[in-house]
């Protein structure tokens, strides 16, 4: 049993990212979604840390 491998490699290689020339929209997506998910969490926290200490008695 013998397979052709010559023409079947192509389909799994991509071409490498031009890096001197970053897709802005992307990288303003990533950084946009990173931060909004930081601010739910500091937020998320902040509420939790408020309602831990009144349950508690500490406030």
């Amino acid at each position: 049993l013998t397979l052709s491998t010559s023409g079947s490699r192509s389909v799994f290689t991509s071409s490498k990212p031009d890096t001197s020339r970053p897709n802005w929209l992307r990288v303003g997506l990533a950084f946009g979604a990173s931060a909004f998910l930081w601010a739910l969490l500091f937020k998320q926290h902040s509420s939790d840390v408020r309602e831990y200490k009144a349950r508690n008695g500490l406030e």
